[in-house]
């Protein structure tokens, strides 16, 4: 998953994910998998990195038997997955701002992958720390307006836990404290809402937008190209897309 919090990239990500569901589904396991070893629990109610993996499975139209036969195996005795988060930072076309979160078993592997893109479509790989500071962490829940009331969701987000509201085009967007995405989303699906995205995302703090088509086309490449690696969980960046 990538983009921003804005939804015309979450739509454009969500598209993605509906073609693409089985790899989409394929990477919400393997950070399951390191949730549940990391955590030691196969119980969300004591597992909180693993209850916003679930939350971010069930967003995304994950089947309950997918998770619980994840969680299953990440705790049998004879399982042998060992995957490491790393992140990278670096600049896309004009110096948008690129943040690429992977899960590799093989960092060997990983980052020449990942140096190569961004040198061959944008600016290159920088250092740790050089573009994430204009990012914040937050939890981010999309639901499609349809006849929804505003007033009501909005009082419904903040009575669950919620930071703000924001009507984004056909959308509206919740955010949250990444501490409390799992607990908001799980008691605003109690009084029935449904979610057309919900994530914890690195939200940037200023856009950039690209003038030149040649530099639109290498960012979209530069996106495309990183998702479909198999080690790469989210890609972050602060391209404006409108």
């Amino acid at each position: 998953m990538s983009g921003h919090s804005k939804w015309h990239n979450i739509q454009k990500t969500k598209g993605a994910q509906d073609a693409k569901r089985s790899a989409a589904f394929t990477k919400i396991a393997k950070e399951m998998i390191v949730a549940v070893k990391q955590g030691g629990s196969g119980d969300p109610a004591n597992n909180s990195r693993l209850a916003t993996v679930i939350a971010k499975a069930r967003a995304a139209n994950m089947p309950n038997d997918n998770i619980k036969r994840t969680i299953d195996r990440a705790l049998g005795s004879g399982n042998t997955d060992s995957y490491e988060s790393v992140t990278y930072e670096g600049y896309g076309p004009s110096g948008v701002a690129v943040i690429v979160e992977a899960l590799t078993d093989n960092r060997q592997r990983t980052a020449p992958e990942v140096r190569h893109l961004l040198d061959k479509y944008g600016k290159g790989l920088g250092a740790t720390g050089c573009v994430s500071w204009s990012f914040d962490q937050k939890g981010v829940i999309v639901i499609e307006k349809e006849d929804l009331d505003e007033d009501t969701l909005l009082m419904d987000a903040l009575d669950c836990g919620a930071e703000d509201m924001s009507a984004e085009g056909e959308v509206f967007e919740i955010t949250t404290a990444p501490e409390e995405f799992g607990s908001v989303l799980e008691k605003l699906e109690a009084k029935g809402y449904t979610f057309l995205s919900a994530a914890v995302e690195m939200v940037p703090q200023n856009y950039v937008k690209l003038e030149s088509e040649e530099d639109v086309k290498n960012m979209e490449k530069l996106v495309d190209l990183l998702e479909a690696n198999d080690d790469v969980q989210n890609v972050w960046h602060n391209w404006d897309q409108e």
